[in-house]
């Protein structure tokens, strides 16, 4: 069974920083596309970025310059570091893992980020 865990969330002013982590754990790490995706209130979930076993990325817009995304192989853990962040930003962030060749889709159970001052 595949699990995804993710962590790092919180309450961070305008213009702060946070780095969100996803361990995945029961499956082949190797074998996911990874993604980040964003779900504020009211709204349908939006991808964030996304990043191959190759460290291949692509963001959407709205993180592109501010957002970082990067995976260590060796912990089964992707990252998310958010830099700049605005109210806008506020939203749960669920981590995504796609199998390569069957494109299962597995989902974390997603961690809060609230900016605001």
């Amino acid at each position: 069974q595949v699990q995804l865990v993710e962590s790092g969330g919180g309450l961070v002013q305008p213009g702060g920083s946070l780095r969100l982590s996803c361990v995945v754990s029961g499956g082949l790490f190797s074998s996911y596309k990874m993604g980040w995706y964003r779900q504020a209130p009211g709204k349908q979930r939006d991808l964030v970025a996304t990043i191959t076993f190759g460290s291949s990325t692509n963001y959407a817009d709205s993180g592109k310059g501010r957002f970082t995304i990067s995976r260590d192989n060796a912990k089964n853990t992707v990252y998310l570091q958010m830099n700049s962040l605005k109210p806008e930003d506020t939203a749960v962030y669920y981590c995504n893992a796609e199998q390569l060749f069957t494109r299962l889709q597995f989902w974390g159970q997603g961690t809060l980020v609230t900016v605001s001052s």
